[in-house]
């Protein structure tokens, strides 16, 4: 008999001492599993992110700095709008974010009010360099900015700029209540002018229609008047 083992027994063997791997699907399927709940998880940061942010200025909701170009503004709100779009994002309130997204990307395509937010944090810059004692003709990247210590010149910007816009909505807000306010007395004394109007018109159509009932009541009078004083008349002759 030969001592070579025959094929079967080999291959029975080498089976046996050869561990089976999970097949490539299995890992593919637990690999896409991890990657949505990933990306699941970060697209409710990122809505956690949006409703956190300072809502009067639209950079701070977009993740901008104020030298952002147009074309950079457009591609960010096109990359967040979509990330977290209501029909992608399990949040609740994701719809929310995503109006207060769109609102900020509209703002910062308005030349007026983009203008006007860029001069309200350019202010804030100059009130903390002359508040740290520095020219005011920095710029970000300048060596000095970087040494200073916390909070960061960037963080200090940002809060200085916060009040500002705070400060103005405010007194934004004051003037509307103010101007209502005239308003609502301007109206008040248009319509007491109204009724007053329409009282005397009402008289005056009252007056009118009783005139016949006046002259008939003044001729009833006179008559009356009259009789009295012929009977006086007689009565004094007789």
């Amino acid at each position: 008999m030969s001592d070579k083992p025959s094929a079967s027994s080999s291959s029975a063997s080498s089976s046996a001492h050869t561990p089976s791997a999970p097949s490539s699907k299995v890992t593919d399927d637990i690999e896409k599993l991890l990657n949505r709940e990933a990306s699941a998880f970060q697209r409710e940061v990122e809505v956690e992110r949006i409703l956190k942010a300072f809502k009067l200025n639209p950079y701070d909701i977009l993740d901008l700095g104020i030298s952002a170009t147009q074309e950079e503004i457009k591609k960010k709100y096109r990359q967040l709008s979509l990330f977290i779009h209501p029909d992608k994002t399990p949040h609740a309130r994701a719809p929310e974010a995503f109006d207060i997204l769109k609102k900020a990307e509209s703002e910062l395509s308005d030349k007026n009010k983009r203008e006007e937010l860029d001069a309200v944090i350019n202010q804030a810059r100059i009130t903390v360099l002359k508040a740290l004692n520095l020219p005011t003709t920095l710029t970000d990247n300048d060596p000095k900015l970087r040494e200073i210590g916390e909070p960061s010149f960037k963080f200090r910007v940002r809060a200085e700029a916060k009040a500002i816009l705070i400060d103005e909505e405010v007194r934004r807000r004051k003037a509307i209540k103010l101007n209502l306010a005239n308003e609502g007395l301007e109206a008040r004394k248009k319509e007491e002018e109204v009724a007053a109007r329409k009282r005397k018109a009402e008289d005056d159509k009252a007056w009118e229609e009783n005139r016949e009932e006046r002259v008939d009541s003044w001729r009833t009078f006179a008559t009356n008047n009259t009789r009295k004083k012929k009977k006086q008349k007689v009565a004094l002759l007789g």
